[in-house]
């Protein structure tokens, strides 16, 4: 038995500044079994997982082509175009089945749904005997086009994300035993017409979104439901299928499958009060989290998300932390200030403007004044429960203090992902009261251990928690909460 894996993983925020060049998948741009065996085997991610599962199974691999980049603004397309064209020109005609490791909210200049048109391109190059499975991020926007051209669809349980490799072993092992004739999958796509932001998608606590989960995996306790698959969906893609999604793959009953995607739509919608959010301007956001008597307290400034596109340079939160009581931390990307802190060498004065430097929309640059205290290149590996063993770059890195106040400047954008993006410069990050992550939920993989308390800071962004402040032109409607629904 042969399997063939392609993928490309793009999450788009269509309301972050700036196009997605070509550039930005450079630095995950991988071709063959040797270079895929090579990066991934031994980590905890879909890659890893498919590799593990297929030798499990005692196939053969046959990598095509595989690609990612950091979330970011609308990919060119031109760009798309080379992405797609690569992708389906390396699948393996010759293989038994081929496993798809996507995001499902990618989105192109003219094209708004990519993984739905990667898999029909796919699908009309393989035959209807090679079946296709699908993994998909737990933010995807899933489309009916995605349903439609993929055999088997398994998307990530959990956010923060961390069972990724075993939703990828779990697509395999489907694959296995469609190929074997021991099962026949059938899919349904449910939508429940609500859009929410990643903050209320937390599925390892109390909450709304781990009852979705938890009847989901109820569901999975009947012996023809082979996979049940809940997305909560990615809000700042303006596509016409942004917003909470249902996949449940039967075992030859389609029927069968409606009824339980029918089944969740409802719930969903029961529970759409407890699906909105509420956070704090920064300004008492720093305040609350100054008063604390015990750290660290994250300020969660959820509108710079850099796991959702935003260009991690907001100073919205920053400016309120200048000359603070109590030790506080943050992450920021500028290239121009982590380069003259490089050129001006540890142990030097520092005096520049930093942040705010993509847009408007994030901020200004704020002025900080310091001591350059370690420089670093900014490569490190994940240590965490996040993709463990995988390879992170911040580009040339600088940590700057001011007072109470160090920051850590990056060349690239950095999400707060693993515990190596503090501790690979040298920071201790329970030594500070106060750490500002740019990120709405994935931050626990790094921070959540440590944390004593969360507060939400509500400031401008494309990120940002209330979904009223963006202009959506795609988005299909009625759709909750932007509009109004009859009692």
């Amino acid at each position: 038995m042969k399997i063939a894996v392609i993928g490309v993983i793009h999450e788009t925020n269509t309301f972050a500044p700036g196009l997605t060049q070509i550039e930005a998948f450079q630095s995950e741009w991988v071709h063959g079994n040797e270079a895929f065996l090579h990066r991934y085997s031994g980590t905890r991610t879909s890659m890893g997982g498919a590799i593990d599962a297929v030798a499990a199974a005692g196939a053969e691999l046959s990598v095509g082509f595989y690609t990612a980049a950091t979330p970011s603004g609308m990919v060119t397309k031109e760009t798309v175009n080379t992405i797609i064209e690569a992708l389906v020109e390396s699948a393996d005609t010759s293989a038994d089945g081929i496993v798809v490791i996507l995001h499902g909210a990618m989105v192109a200049e003219g094209m708004p749904d990519v993984e739905g048109e990667i898999l029909r391109r796919v699908r009309e190059k393989m035959s209807a005997s090679q079946p296709i499975a699908l993994t998909l991020d737990l933010h995807a926007n899933i489309s009916k086009q995605m349903v439609e051209n993929a055999d088997i669809i398994v998307g990530y349980d959990t956010y923060p994300h961390i069972d990724m490799y075993e939703r990828a072993d779990e697509a395999v092992q489907l694959l296995v035993r469609t190929l074997k004739g021991e099962i026949k999958p059938v899919n349904a796509l449910a939508q429940p017409q609500m859009i929410v932001v990643p903050q209320v998608m937390l599925t390892d606590k109390e909450g709304p979104m781990k009852d979705i989960m938890d009847r989901a995996f109820a569901i999975e306790q009947d012996p023809k439901v082979l996979n049940v698959t809940v997305a909560g969906g990615f809000p700042y893609s303006d596509v016409p299928d942004a917003g909470i999604a249902f996949v449940v793959t039967v075992d030859g009953d389609l029927q069968l499958a409606e009824q339980y995607g029918a089944e969740l739509n409802k719930l969903a919608w029961d529970l759409r009060e407890q699906l909105r959010y509420a956070d704090h301007p920064p300004d008492q956001a720093v305040a609350m989290a100054m008063e604390l008597t015990e750290g660290p307290v994250i300020l969660v400034e959820g509108s710079d998300n850099v796991g959702g596109g935003a260009p991690a340079d907001a100073t919205h939160t920053l400016v309120h932390l200048i000359d603070p009581p109590k030790k506080s931390l943050i992450v920021i990307y500028d290239p121009e200030a982590a380069l003259e802190a490089h050129r001006l060498g540890v142990g030097a004065a520092f005096d520049a403007e930093v942040g705010g430097k993509s847009d408007k929309l994030h901020g200004d640059p704020v002025r900080i004044q310091g001591e350059v205290r370690l420089l670093s290149d900014g490569k490190y590996t994940h240590i965490g429960k996040y993709m463990t063993g995988k390879w992170a770059y911040m580009g040339k890195t600088a940590v700057i203090e001011a007072g109470n106040l160090t920051l850590i400047i990056t060349e690239e954008r950095s999400a707060p992902w693993d515990p190596g993006h503090v501790s690979s410069v040298g920071l201790r990050a329970e030594d500070f009261h106060v750490i500002v992550v740019k990120s709405a939920v994935a931050w626990k993989t790094a921070f959540g251990s440590i944390c004593r308390a969360i507060v939400p800071v509500d400031t401008p962004g494309c990120c940002g928690s209330n979904l009223s402040h963006f202009s959506y032109e795609q988005l299909r409607h009625p759709i909750f909460p932007l509009d109004v629904f009859p009692e």
